[in-house]
């Protein structure tokens, strides 16, 4: 690495712990890794989104991208933040998840519609409005906007599946799409 790879590097790493993921082909890049993990970092930590509800977000670009690489790196940490298990098991299925909590229920159907249709109906902006305000729209934008970024990049350069976990999802295998019964790639 250049020095200025090396800087980004050290950041990156003091920050999230080590430099994983995305961060190892961003790093090709330095501007565009130090802009992406910028963004990164305020979709994550930042923004005024409840946690479980940034997770929930990571968790629905990852799946609509079959990014498995982000999927198994937050999958717990979205549980454990109170996303609840069987939102999270309808969500890598493609099922509609279902949420006690009227806010949590907008929150996934504005994200649902976002990421599915390309745009959000009157009534879903109108319901996750109320509960969001503008910014927390804006912001969850934004975190869409960088964690579909993510999975592009993951799936593209086929980043590391972690060969110890189990697929989260029943139609891909490897950077594949697979007949769900498993019998073989559809192509």
């Amino acid at each position: 690495m250049n020095p200025r790879q090396q800087e980004l590097a050290a950041r990156i790493a003091g920050r999230r712990g080590a430099v994983r993921g995305p961060f190892r082909v961003w790093l090709h890049s330095p501007e565009m890794c130090e802009r992406a993990e910028s963004l990164g970092a305020f979709a994550r930590f930042d923004c005024d989104l409840p946690g479980h509800l940034r997770e929930l977000t990571l968790l629905m670009a990852a799946r609509n991208w079959d990014a498995q690489y982000s999927w198994n790196a937050h999958v717990h940490q979205a549980i454990e933040a109170g996303i609840p298990e069987s939102a999270v098991k309808a969500v890598a299925e493609k099922r509609e998840a279902v949420f006690d909590d009227e806010a949590d229920q907008a929150f996934y159907r504005f994200c649902r519609e976002v990421l599915e249709n390309h745009f959000v109906s009157d009534e879903t902006f109108a319901r996750a409005l109320r509960h969001f305000g503008p910014k927390g729209l804006v912001d969850t934008i934004g975190a869409l906007g960088n964690f579909t970024m993510l999975g592009m990049c993951l799936n593209t350069f086929q980043v590391d599946l972690q060969a110890d976990r189990e697929p989260p999802f029943p139609d891909i295998r490897g950077y594949e799409r697979v007949v769900p019964d498993g019998d073989g790639p559809r192509r």
